[in-house]
């Protein structure tokens, strides 16, 4: 979809603009010049005096019909460049959402906002001292979110509040992420740093010792410097995927040289496959304390699984869980994945249905999002997926089934390319919420991302400014340069804690 835009030449606007219109039409294009192919037409104009009034006008070339919109709102107080910028982008973003909405008939719920974080908002304003119906009203107004919407955000903001009473006081720790980027194979939908194990266990123990020296001298920062941790996960990739053996002098690594560890809130391990499941494993967990894991089935049915490249079997997905529910497995989350391809109501239901048999402590729904660099991106003709009012007809059933069956949402992130303009949401039993994800949703700590791929968020404890740092996704690359992207890291560190 080609869309020119007249009236304002800000090379800045380009990129908000994009992305509403991608919540409408698929790989859209912005024209701030003369456009032969322009599909739509948008005139907006911007006025800056005494307030920040827009207005927009849309029309189709090739008809006379005309979509107006208009937004007015008094300066609110800036003290830079990039504050200021935000003010004109709500209100241009304001208008043009509104004009789409009226030529498409399609409400968007999550109003203007693209962003990964919707609940920060609340909890940025709650910071300040703002009422909570004054919040409400800025969400709806300002943001265009519907009632609908910021009713979730709200129980997901009072949840974490309840669960981490002093979430607003934590950013002189961290939390630590431990990335293992191997897994059995890739699936498709997948971008994050994930090889297939198969044959290349030289990989893997060139990796391993760069990770044991990540941990030694990360532990080593934190004690000299008294820092605590919050929370540890493991992710990847499949943590699990390594051995038994693999796993236990990791865990080992991790006791000797993080500062308290027998104090850390919460150490999660990510056993998303299940096919890389054994009885050996789970005792090197019990061993080492850890019994919040990951088994993630996305779908109970067996021709899903096979499309989107997991190569394990709806039985054993189940029979890992009651494995490592008998051997000590007390806080275990599930994943399920909405509209993958295929799949419509009746899939999403039996895999409910499926999940209600096993009561993980917690699951995470999350919608189908077509990350640039996936296979099933790259291939979309191939994965035909279900049409917008069917993803929103299985989120509603997903919300309904969480509900009756005592699950509350405790987190939320959204994506770019999600389906449906929908969100992925994390439910939990009472007292079996993630800390670490409300850690990384929230940003309200510095993470430190240790291992292939691993990224860091480092947050300054003073300004709450985010600086990010990611080391190599590929293993090699990664060998090669461990110590080097260590050293980075902590004198990033050193910076931010002196």
């Amino acid at each position: 979809m080609n869309v020119l835009i007249r009236g304002i030449e800000d090379e800045r606007f380009e990129r908000p603009l994009r992305l509403i219109a991608n919540l409408f039409f698929e790989e859209s294009v912005i024209h701030f010049a003369d456009c032969d192919e322009a599909d739509l037409q948008v005139h907006i104009e911007l006025s800056i005096e005494d307030k920040v009034e827009a207005a927009a006008t849309l029309t189709k070339p090739t008809t006379d019909v005309k979509f107006s919109a208009r937004y007015e709102k008094g300066w609110s107080p800036y003290d830079n460049e990039k504050e200021r910028f935000k003010q004109l982008k709500t209100a241009v973003s304001h208008v043009y959402l509104n004009v789409l909405q009226d030529m498409t008939g399609i409400r968007q719920k999550w109003g203007i906002l693209t962003g990964i974080r919707p609940t920060k908002l609340i909890h940025k304003n709650t910071q300040l001292g703002m009422p909570k119906e004054e919040i409400h009203r800025k969400l709806r107004e300002e943001y265009l979110i519907t009632d609908e919407k910021i009713e979730l955000m709200q129980n997901i903001v009072d949840r974490q509040l309840a669960v981490v009473p002093d979430l607003y006081d934590l950013q002189h720790e961290v939390s630590i992420y431990i990335g293992i980027p191997f897994c059995p194979t890739k699936c498709a939908y997948c971008t994050f740093p994930a090889y297939a194990i198969l044959g290349k266990q030289g990989r893997v123990d060139s990796f391993l010792a760069g990770l044991h020296y990540e941990i030694q001298e990360m532990g080593r920062w934190m004690k000299e410097n008294n820092i605590k941790i919050t929370t540890i996960y493991y992710g990847g990739g499949t943590p699990t995927s390594i051995t038994a053996e693999e796993m236990d002098a990791l865990y080992e690594e991790m006791v000797r040289s993080f500062p308290d560890v027998e104090n850390v809130r919460e150490v999660t391990v990510e056993a998303g496959r299940p096919d890389t499941i054994s009885p050996e494993k789970l005792e090197v967990l019990n061993k080492w304390n850890i019994d919040r894991i990951s088994i993630n089935p996305q779908s109970y049915t067996q021709e899903t699984l096979k499309a989107i490249g997991r190569h394990h079997t709806v039985e054993e997905t189940i029979d890992k869980f009651n494995l490592s529910r008998d051997m000590g497995m007390n806080n275990i989350n599930m994943d399920l994945i909405i509209g993958l391809p295929g799949e419509e109501l009746p899939e999403l239901q039996h895999s409910l249905d499926e999940t209600e048999k096993l009561m993980p402590e917690s699951l995470t729904v999350h919608t189908l999002s077509f990350k640039r660099a996936s296979e099933m991106t790259k291939n979309k003709d191939k994965y035909k997926v279900a049409d917008r009012l069917e993803i929103e007809r299985m989120m509603n059933l997903a919300e309904e089934w969480t509900k009756k069956n005592g699950y509350e949402p405790y987190y939320l992130y959204r994506q770019k390319n999600i389906l449906g303009n929908l969100e992925n949401v994390g439910y939990a039993l009472p007292g079996q919420d993630s800390i670490y994800n409300i850690m990384i949703m929230e940003e309200v700590q510095t993470i430190i991302g240790i291992g292939c791929g691993a990224a860091s968020k480092f947050i300054d404890p003073k300004t709450g400014k985010i600086t990010h740092f990611a080391n190599p996704k590929e293993p090699n690359a990664y060998n090669i340069g461990f110590k080097e992207y260590t050293d980075r890291k902590i004198n990033i560190l050193n910076d931010l804690f002196s």
